[in-house]
């Protein structure tokens, strides 16, 4: 017959499974087998397949999530018991690793266009229609292809030139390298239509985009 730990111990065990620490380092500290630290699961075997499968296909990702999960099927718990039950089967998180908006390489595009531009006098800015097609530019799947996007500049960007009295043939448009712009068929319509483009937009600039700027300022005011 096993032995009756002592109050104190018992005490300590149970103040550090509080603050969520590992059963093994608390059997370290107090001096007992982590088997004898391990409270049983209030996660049953159902529960942890239903969690692995929501992981699994996707329905589920950060740990935060799946702690949410638990709380919302009847299981409130730590963050840190939450990602205890990921690892019961078998799917372990990871912090994502955080990398550079920029690289060395976008650093020298963005410094070359820039140099490559420096001469351009205010009237050859004047010239430039910027575009930043994100905000509204979308079926109601909230989807756009290369087909989509043309119909915007067909009907959008001509009916925009025309209310402000810009020439078509003597202006320049912008828009950053996403496929739907780049496309072999965009291509084409833009060589069609007699539209001169700026084809050499560096990746990773929205900055260098006025529109992005007064976009981030009315969302701001928006959300206000």
């Amino acid at each position: 017959m096993s032995k009756m730990l002592p109050s104190d111990t018992q005490n300590s065990i149970q103040a550090l499974l509080e603050n969520s620490i590992d059963p093994t380092v608390i059997g370290k500290r107090v001096g007992v087998h982590r088997n004898i630290v391990n409270r049983p699961s209030i996660v049953t075997e159902s529960t942890r397949r239903y969690i692995k499968r929501q992981v699994l296909t996707g329905c589920l990702k950060p740990a935060k999530d799946v702690q949410m999960k638990l709380e919302e099927i009847g299981h409130p718990m730590s963050y840190q018991s939450a990602i205890n039950v990921l690892h019961a089967v078998e799917i372990y998180a990871e912090i994502k690793k955080k990398k550079p908006l920029l690289t060395e390489k976008h650093k020298r595009a963005r410094l070359a266009w820039a140099k490559k531009h420096q001469y351009w006098t205010v009237h050859d800015w004047r010239r430039v229609i910027f575009s930043e097609p994100g905000y509204a530019c979308q079926d109601y799947n909230g989807a756009m292809n290369s087909e989509l996007y043309q119909e915007i500049l067909t009907t959008s960007l001509k009916d925009t030139m025309e209310y402000y009295d810009l020439n078509w043939e003597t202006s320049v448009f912008q828009h950053d390298n996403d496929p739907k712009h780049r496309s072999k068929f965009t291509t084409q319509w833009m060589k069609d239509s007699v539209m001169v483009c700026i084809d050499d937009w560096p990746s990773q600039s929205p900055d260098t985009n006025p529109i992005e700027h007064v976009w981030h300022h009315l969302k701001l005011k928006l959300s206000m």
